[in-house]
């Protein structure tokens, strides 16, 4: 909906409602709908430890691969009824839909008190489950995201046993830079309850995150070769510069285009071949592993703002999230990022936005978000900004500048502390 953004400010934010139960309706719509991505992905799962939260509610933390996640979860907690907690931006046009789907929206990557109410409201007083995706966002290159620090102290203060859900192959089932498209790849989910009440009482905060680090710690490239897990699709390098966005051979960024089964910098004429096992080929490769050269890019990020060259400048169209009823198109602007933060300013000049780089350990940012195009998301949790930049920004640089920038800003005050 397209509206001045004077106008959107007058607009009253989210009225905050308490958590419902999953409608029993939802959930058989859910079961039948989900039987053709089940079918087509063989699904399977197995249990560890689960005896221990049995007629239990539980804190569910699974990681984000793909919209099959939410499928998967409702399969393997068809016993339970349990809440979601998800984005608001999710709500818009559907509010009561979601709501009855058992959804607590949340603004990511923005601190929201409201949510840790909520989540302890549905366990301990409601008395189910919640599930919730600490990574926030889809993963890019098919490992881990950051997670939030200090969950171990949420889950010492809901006191109910934690489960993970850690799956295997749904990345590769729908990987977000790859336009949507499905291919036929066998999903696996490994479940287990991670910690009693009793062992969240005897362990420490500390503690309880590096037992989450390290269960989140997964490269599914690197499952992909070892298991010879063979993806022919003669689309699967579609997008892939989504990720690989920065040639490591000329180091021209946005130049780079995934198409079929090959990645060519369209600078330097350098080429790779993605494949069936998801391993890089080239005459002279200087990656085969795809984390590998997007762990190459952040390191060139950090050094960029290390030296204070890094810089994002770029005209977007701008969406509002300012309540539960639309997107609010105000128009074009221009985003600009750098190591003092982001700055967001409409072309009418009604809209200025600063944020500072000590605001969030990541950025919301996306490819193909609801096929209106790549964005980045900034905001509070009263109005969050949605950014669509020119076609080959990389957004993904974006996400990568803003993580490194604040672990830069969080090492120079504990240095001066």
């Amino acid at each position: 909906m397209e509206m001045p953004y004077k106008e959107v400010e007058k607009l009253p934010p989210f009225t905050h409602k308490k958590p419902m139960k999953t409608n029993p309706v939802l959930r058989l719509l859910i079961k039948v709908l989900s039987r053709a991505d089940f079918k087509d992905t063989d699904f399977t799962y197995e249990t560890n430890r689960m005896e221990l939260c049995e007629n239990k509610p539980c804190f569910i933390l699974m990681n984000h691969s793909c919209f099959m996640d939410l499928e998967m979860a409702f399969k393997i907690f068809n016993d339970r009824n349990f809440c979601i907690v998800c984005t608001s931006d999710g709500f818009v046009g559907k509010p009561l839909l979601m709501r009855n789907l058992g959804c607590i929206p949340t603004n990511k990557f923005v601190s929201d008190l409201s949510l840790i109410h909520d989540i302890n409201y549905a366990i301990n007083k409601m008395n189910v489950s919640v599930l919730m995706y600490p990574e926030a966002s889809y993963s890019f290159d098919g490992c881990a995201t950051p997670l939030p620090r200090k969950l171990g102290l949420l889950m010492k203060k809901l006191k109910a046993p934690v489960v993970t859900v850690i799956t295997e192959g749904a990345f590769h089932r729908d990987p977000l830079y790859n336009c949507l498209q499905k291919r036929k790849v066998h999903v696996h989910a490994k479940v287990e309850c991670l910690f009693t009440p009793e062992e969240l009482e005897q362990k420490s905060v500390a503690e309880l995150d590096r037992a989450l680090d390290e269960k989140f710690s997964f490269d599914s490239f690197a499952w992909q070769r070892e298991n010879k897990v063979k993806i022919d699709e003669p689309f699967r390098a579609d997008g892939l510069e989504r990720i690989l966005y920065k040639c490591p051979h000329c180091l021209a960024e946005g130049k780079t285009k995934g198409k079929g089964i090959k990645l060519r910098c369209e600078s330097c004429g350098a080429e790779y071949k993605l494949d069936e096992y998801g391993v890089l080929q080239s005459e002279k490769p200087l990656f085969s592993h795809i984390p590998d050269w997007y762990k190459w890019e952040r390191e060139q990020v950090k050094n960029e703002l290390l030296n204070s060259s890094y810089r994002l400048d770029t005209t977007v169209n701008i969406g509002v999230l300012r309540d539960d009823k639309a997107i609010y198109m105000i128009g074009s602007g221009r985003l600009l990022h750098t190591t003092e933060g982001f700055r967001l300013e409409s072309d009418d000049g009604s809209l200025v936005y600063t944020q500072k780089p000590n605001v969030s350990y990541s950025l919301y940012s996306d490819y193909f978000w609801y096929e209106l195009g790549d964005v980045i998301c900034i905001g509070t949790n009263d109005t969050l900004f949605y950014c669509f930049p020119e076609k080959g920004v990389p957004v993904a640089k974006a996400r990568l500048a803003t993580e490194e920038l604040y672990k830069i800003k969080k090492a120079e005050k504990a240095a001066n502390a």
